[in-house]
């Protein structure tokens, strides 16, 4: 039996590959997880009561668009944070962020560009979810490093005009994971300019947008409404998952031309799955309601605080501006997190696991990613443990 040649170069995914490296060791302490973003904050405190009324939805099918409710929630909390107007039909209720940055690209990349294979563009390293969009659709996934020398976002101005004119999607995280860097309203103006130059779509992957330092970080509608962009050109990607601590409540939804939006329904349609009509009344009451935001926020800036106390003396280390990851520079991320786990029971994640080789180089080789999910207590605990093992006590 023959399977797909298009994935046989992938390598396993990050979470399987942590296991393999590190499961066949004891922990060398009191196990602590710091190597996956599954946010451990409070959820909101109406999330029972709204999901127990609405049991009785359960029994029918949902609606596939979003009920109008939540349509009307998420329009009116993207008009409130970035001050952007969107009618009902530029916007659709997901499963997260992961089937929607999947199946935009299927429904919105052409087969072909300019009579070639066509190009996704997608910063190195990055959420893996992009390449494998790539792939499915037999376009070619062009991995741009994201490094220290470009502020930890992709300069995609720098490629080829020849690639360019080939680029059907390029992808953009902010604020990026695993990196931490926000892309300000001049890098998202200047990257719709290609975009129109080149003939491309934007997805730009949002869902650490309200995980943020200083200020709140611009958004890709926000910047295109401002700069009169083509609104076919922008497609942006919101989540509950990190925004409200609910990430197994599988809710966020993509916006975007109304176009480009009607086909991604027309898509679900014949090949997805809506949301449950509970956990679209959960959503709804989600998006409506800030207080929940403001107050994770606050103990995201705490740990944030206590990280770079940690580590301010550490050559390489960078302030996140945003998201709830940090990255941190070591000679071998690899060889650390085997150290980490084997000496501590600390786990946190290879960088290189989030990142392709090209030209023989793994930008996320010489970096670690730990998450800033657990309580402030545990965080402190893993964050003064990790110093310690890795970088050696002061």
């Amino acid at each position: 039996m023959q399977f797909p040649e298009r994935f046989s170069n992938l390598p396993e995914y990050a979470f399987p590959r942590l296991r393999s490296l590190l499961d066949t060791h004891a922990p060398g302490g009191e196990v602590l997880h710091m190597s996956i973003g599954e946010p451990k904050h409070p959820m909101p405190p109406f999330v029972a009561d709204v999901m127990a009324a609405s049991l009785s939805g359960f029994g029918q099918y949902p609606a596939n668009d979003g009920t109008p409710d939540l349509l009307t929630a998420i329009t009116g909390w993207i008009g409130r944070r970035y001050g952007v107007g969107l009618e009902a039909d530029r916007v659709m209720a997901l499963n997260g962020t992961r089937e929607g940055l999947f199946n935009a690209a299927l429904a919105l990349s052409p087969e072909t560009k300019n009579g070639a294979r066509p190009v996704i563009l997608m910063p190195n390293p990055f959420y893996q979810v992009y390449a494998m969009a790539a792939l499915a659709l037999g376009a070619e996934p062009v991995y741009v490093p994201a490094t220290a020398d470009t502020n930890f976002l992709p300069d995609y101005a720098a490629l080829p005009a020849g690639v360019l004119d080939r680029v059907t999607i390029a992808y953009l995280c902010s604020p990026a994971n695993p990196q931490g860097a926000i892309a300000s309203a001049d890098y998202l103006r200047d990257l719709l300019a290609l975009a129109e130059k080149h003939d491309f779509r934007v997805f730009a992957d949002e869902c650490y947008s309200e995980i943020w330092r200083d200020a709140p970080p611009p958004g890709a509608l926000e910047i295109a409404a401002r700069t009169g962009a083509d609104p076919e050109r922008v497609f942006v990607f919101h989540s509950l998952s990190k925004r409200s601590n609910l990430p197994g409540l599988r809710s966020g939804f993509v916006a975007g031309g109304a176009e480009g939006i009607r086909q991604i329904r027309k898509l679900r349609a014949f090949a997805g799955a809506p949301l449950p009509l509970p956990i679209q009344a959960v959503s709804t009451a989600a998006w409506n309601d800030e207080a929940h935001v403001d107050a994770s926020r606050a103990l995201y800036h705490q740990k944030f605080d206590l990280a770079d106390r940690l580590f301010a003396d550490i050559p390489g280390y960078r302030t996140p501006e945003g998201g709830f990851f940090l990255w941190l520079p070591v000679p071998d991320g690899e060889a650390a997190t085997l150290r980490l786990w084997k000496e501590t029971g600390i786990r946190i994640l290879p960088g290189a696991y989030l990142s392709r080789t090209v030209d023989g180089v793994n930008p996320g080789e010489g970096y670690v990613r730990v998450a800033l999910v657990a309580p402030y207590d545990a965080t402190e605990r893993g964050l003064t443990t990790l110093r310690d093992c890795l970088y050696g006590k002061d």
